[in-house]
């Protein structure tokens, strides 16, 4: 009989579990801030739709809805909320909002342009002088590093597009 040796995680399977992990510490984090604070209209509002939706996708049942949504309507703080929402999800109220994209990005962007230039301005040379294979191993690089620099600075990932 042959052992097989559980697959190993990728490197992108390990940066996901890790940013999660560090996701579920935000969400901690806000809620320990939070814990003595009073409950708002909006915020018992936010809770509810969170609970109605926990019901509309088959988590809770009716009974379920209704005992969760009275102990809602009678807390006081948002402490007393985790007992409500045991066994699902975080409520929206506490997930935090991704970061944007600093300026310290684009000033990064404008130091790859800097470093390209030369390389496309001596390709540009070489083409007008007529070697044109030197002119693509300069100016292609330079062109394609600058292309890549911007839309890291933009904050373009396949992630992104694809929400």
């Amino acid at each position: 009989m042959v052992e097989q040796r559980p697959a190993k995680p990728s490197v992108g399977d390990l940066i996901g579990l890790a940013s999660a992990a560090g996701q579920e510490a935000r969400v901690a984090a806000a809620r320990r801030r939070l814990a003595n604070i009073r409950l708002t209209d909006e915020e018992r509002r936010i809770c509810t739709d969170d609970l109605a939706e926990a019901f509309a996708v088959g988590r809770l049942d009716e009974d379920e809805l209704h005992r969760r949504v009275d102990r809602l309507n009678e807390a006081v703080t948002h402490g007393e909320l985790q007992p409500i929402f045991t066994g699902l999800p975080a409520p929206s109220l506490y997930q935090v909002e991704p970061r944007k994209t600093g300026r310290w990005r684009w000033a990064a962007f404008v130091g790859a342009v800097w470093l390209a230039l030369p390389f496309f301005l001596l390709g540009l040379v070489f083409l007008v002088f007529g070697r044109e294979v030197a002119a693509a191993i300069f100016g292609l690089p330079a062109i394609l590093w600058t292309l890549v620099a911007y839309r890291w600075a933009a904050g373009k990932t396949k992630r992104s597009r694809r929400s």
